[in-house]
C-alpha cells in the first residue's frame, strides 16, 4: 500500500544526502541499488521462477514466516483497544480526503482508541498525524514492496512486514473496527477481508465504516443490485457496511473502548 513518502524519508533529504530507501522485512536498506533485492519475499513465495537458494525453499521459508508472526504478536500484544484506518497512499497531502483522514485519526485518539494504519503516506499518514497530534497512540504496519517507500513521520511504533498475509493478520487481530477512506486495490482487499470475517463471525463487534458516499456509492449499489439479487450474499449482509461523509459520524460509529460487548 505504501508508495513512498511526502515527508523526506524516502529520498534522503532529511539526512544530508540522496539515497534510495526500502524495507526488507524489519530491515530498512538505503543508498546503493546493489543493496536492494530484485524481488520481495511475497514474490519469491508465489513465483516459481524463484527458489534456487536454500533460504527460499518453502520448508525453510516457513521459519521466516513463523518468525514474522512471532515478532508481530510480541510487538503488538500490549496495543490495547485500536481502530485501523485504511486508504490510498496516493491521497495528496492537504487535500480534502487527507484532512478528513486527519480529523478521523484525531477523533479516534480523543475517544481513547489507538490508531493503526499501513504506515505509508497519503490517507494512512493523515490518520496517523491526526492521532499523533491529539496525543494518542499511532501505529504503522509497513510492507516490503518492490519500489521506494517509508513509514510516515507520525508513528509512535512501526513494524515492517515481508508478507501481506502476516500483516493483514495483525490488522485484524489487534483492531476492533475499520474506517476505510477512498483507496485502490489494496484498500479493497482489506475491506473485503474484514467484511468476510465479520459475515462469517470470525470477528465480532467489528464495525466497518466507508468514508465518502460519492466514492463508495457505486460499489454499495452494485452489492445491493447485483450480489443480493443473484443470491451471492444475504440482504442483511449489506447492513455490515456503514457509509458516511461526516468524519465525526465515522468516529461516533466506532464509539469508545469498552462500550461494545
Amino acid at each position: 500500500m505504501s508508495q513512498g513518502s511526502g515527508n523526506g524519508h524516502g529520498n534522503g533529504h532529511g539526512n544530508g544526502g540522496s539515497f534510495t530507501e526500502r524495507f526488507v522485512g524489519a530491515v530498512t536498506r538505503r543508498r546503493g541499488q546493489e543493496q536492494l533485492p530484485a524481488a520481495t519475499a511475497d514474490q519469491k513465495l508465489l513465483d516459481h521462477a524463484y527458489g534456487k537458494d536454500w533460504k527460499d525453499e518453502d520448508p525453510w521459508r516457513v521459519l521466516r514466516i513463523q518468525g514474522e508472526f512471532v515478532e508481530g504478536f510480541d510487538s503488538l500484544a500490549r496495543t490495547g483497544p485500536a481502530i485501523t484506518v485504511f486508504g490510498s497512499a496516493r491521497t495528496t497531502t492537504g487535500s480534502p480526503e487527507y484532512l478528513i483522514g486527519e480529523q478521523i485519526g484525531r477523533g479516534l485518539a480523543t475517544a481513547g482508541w489507538t490508531v493503526i494504519t499501513g504506515g505509508g503516506p497519503g490517507a494512512m499518514e493523515a490518520a496517523n498525524k491526526g492521532a499523533f497530534d491529539a496525543g494518542g497512540r499511532s501505529i504503522g504496519l509497513g510492507i516490503e514492496l518492490p519500489f521506494e517507500q517509508s513509514l510516515n513521520s507520525y508513528i509512535d511504533q512501526g513494524i515492517n512486514f515481508r508478507y501481506f498475509f502476516v500483516r493483514k493478520t495483525m490488522f485484524l487481530k489487534y483492531s476492533q473496527g475499520f474506517v476505510v477512506l477512498p483507496g485502490g486495490f489494496g484498500t479493497m482487499d482489506e475491506l473485503f477481508e474484514a467484511l468476510t470475517l465479520v459475515q462469517t463471525h470470525k470477528v465480532t463487534s467489528f464495525p466497518v465504516v466507508l468514508v465518502g458516499k460519492a466514492f463508495w456509492g457505486g460499489l454499495v449499489d452494485w452489492i445491493r443490485d447485483s450480489m443480493i439479487p443473484a443470491g451471492k450474499i444475504a440482504s442483511k449482509d449489506l447492513d455490515l457496511i456503514h457509509v458516511v461523509d461526516d468524519p465525526d459520524e465515522a468516529v461516533a460509529i466506532m464509539g469508545k473502548p469498552g462500550e461494545r460487548g
